[in-house]
């Protein structure tokens, strides 16, 4: 079991830790509102992780695999929801502004979970990687989605601790309107990059 763990992490590791989806949106929300506000997003985002995880490993690869379609839809809600994300990045304003802006909430974290192509993509992998490995396919499924989760939960802290800290910098009005339309443009290039993923 440790063997197995230790090995899931190393794989897992440039995939968790690498600019995507979820990083991105976690660095934005931490630069924006700080990381305690960010708190239910990334709740929501990681319970809808070791949900859908655990549904995976334990049969919903099937209906995914054999209906392309669905899985096409996914991708372009994923991407549509980025592309969203995304815009109302290069529309706010300074990071103390007023009123209009909010911290993203639970179901926020939990959608982009559940419309990023990515993450099916590497939890299809990871289980047809690590899976065969244990005889327990259950077991196996319980502590690979567990992991998977772990690993996904800190390397998202660390994503949006990064983001809180670089907004630190980021006060006043112009210089918020700067760092927010950078990760605008990020979150679109990630939206481009669902669609041709």
């Amino acid at each position: 079991m440790t063997e197995l763990t230790l090995a899931l992490v190393l794989f897992l590791f440039p995939l968790a830790y690498s600019p995507g989806p979820g990083n991105l949106f976690f660095a934005a929300n931490g630069a924006r509102f700080g990381v305690a506000a960010t708190l239910p997003a990334f709740i929501g985002y990681h319970l809808a992780t070791w949900l859908v995880t655990l549904a995976i490993g334990l049969g919903l690869i099937g209906t995914l695999t054999t209906a392309p379609t669905l899985a096409r839809a996914l991708q372009w809600a994923g991407a549509a929801y980025v592309a969203w994300l995304a815009l109302r990045f290069l529309r706010a304003g300074a990071l103390k502004g007023t009123g209009v802006p909010r911290p993203a909430r639970l179901h926020d974290g939990a959608l982009l979970l559940l419309l990023n192509p990515k993450a099916y993509v590497i939890i299809v992998l990871m289980f047809t990687q690590f899976a065969p490995l244990m005889t327990d396919i259950a077991g196996a499924t319980l502590v690979i989605t567990t992991v998977f989760t772990l690993n996904n939960f800190v390397a998202f802290l660390i994503w949006t601790l990064a983001g809180d800290l670089l907004g630190r910098w980021f006060r006043n009005d112009r210089s918020a309107r700067v760092l927010n339309f950078g990760f605008g443009l990020l979150l679109i290039g990630v939206a481009l990059w669902l669609l041709t993923a």
